[in-house]
């Protein structure tokens, strides 16, 4: 299908190539029924998501190129998107085909809904609102067979490259989330670990930190962490854990895998909205409900410190903040955002 680009100069919201040309997650696949409209807010810009009966998904500019009325307003009827201000139809191409004030008319050519680029994968709805310049990041774990995945969220965040930062930062675990990542009276020192960089983002090394509540079997492990950075605002993490009660140890293997798959949704420059799919390999699988429930804890305590860092735009100028070693992964991520040319968002 061919996207049809606005002709109405979008010069409010971002501006930036890096964001506009990539794709972002707007919400999960089960956040739009057939026959329903979801209006979402990205990078500024008003957007409306809806479903045919078939079950394709499109995602257009939440505007009505007729007198500049919210879609989202209108319905879905027999496949068609109904303006809710003069009634024009338009259908899942985005052509305009019926006007019901000249219904023996043809509609003109120009009357046509301005759409964007939209993918389904990993449970997400994927849209990019200029031209890809490159594929969804890969989930390495998707496709296999033997990881159970779980869709947790959506989180609410102020900034999304501060909760990305977060998201690849271990060194807050026995503060912020004491008793559960780590152990507040006995904090893990970050050992060196390395950051590389390639085609596909950034990557470290793994480390090592130790966690009461590891994972949503409730067992204490060692785990070490390994981090990416495929984009702007997605983010992963590949976790091996090591149970550390020997009495418990039977209940794993060297096998055993935690990984996590997060998205961050840029509503605008301070607010952000972030969702994740984990996976896991273990042999007595945790049920969904387990792991949501220490998803939504976790994420729960990472928000109510993350949104009160000031300035509320992650500084991309390394000289704004003090940095340590143990902050390599997300010096790296700011200095990468700033090489991207990255500037909505950020300070």
């Amino acid at each position: 299908m061919s996207v049809i680009k606005s002709t109405i100069p979008a010069l409010d919201g971002c501006q930036d190539s890096a964001l506009l040309n990539d794709w972002h997650v707007i919400g999960f696949v089960e956040d739009v029924a057939p026959g329903a409209l979801l209006p979402v807010t990205l990078l500024g810009r008003d957007l409306v998501a809806w479903r045919e009966s078939n079950g394709a998904i499109h995602v257009w500019e939440d505007l009505c190129i007729h007198r500049g009325s919210r879609l989202s307003k209108g319905c879905v009827r027999n496949d068609r998107v109904i303006c809710p201000y003069h009634g024009w139809n338009y259908d899942g191409s985005g052509q305009c085909v019926l006007i019901p004030a000249a219904p023996s008319e043809p509609p003109m050519k120009k009357a046509k809904a301005l759409i964007h680029h939209a993918q389904e994968r990993y449970g997400f709805i994927w849209t990019c609102i200029g031209t890809p310049a490159q594929d969804i990041p890969v989930f390495p774990e998707w496709e296999d067979p033997s990881f159970k995945k779980v869709s947790c969220g959506p989180y609410p965040f102020r900034s999304g490259y501060r909760a990305v930062e977060n998201f690849i930062d271990p060194s807050h675990f026995p503060f912020v989330h004491a008793g559960v990542n780590g152990i507040t009276d006995n904090p893990d020192p970050i050992a060196a670990y390395d950051v590389s960089e390639s085609e596909t983002g950034l990557a470290s090394t793994e480390v090592r930190v130790t966690q009461p509540y590891g994972d949503p079997r409730e067992v204490p492990v060692i785990a070490y962490y390994a981090y990416q950075i495929f984009r702007p605002l997605v983010a992963y993490f590949k976790k091996r854990v090591v149970i550390s009660d020997p009495t418990r140890a039977t209940e794993g293997n060297d096998a055993d895998r935690f990984c996590t798959y997060l998205t961050a949704q840029i509503v605008d420059e301070v607010t952000s909205i972030v969702r994740i799919s984990c996976a896991m390999n273990f042999a007595t699988p945790p049920s969904d409900a387990d792991v949501r429930r220490r998803q939504d804890l976790v994420y729960a305590q990472d928000s109510e410190i993350v949104d009160t860092q000031r300035p509320e735009r992650i500084p991309v100028d390394l000289r704004q903040e003090l940095h340590h070693r143990s902050d390599l992964m997300g010096l790296k991520y700011r200095s990468w955002l700033n090489a991207q040319g990255v500037t909505y968002g950020v300070y």
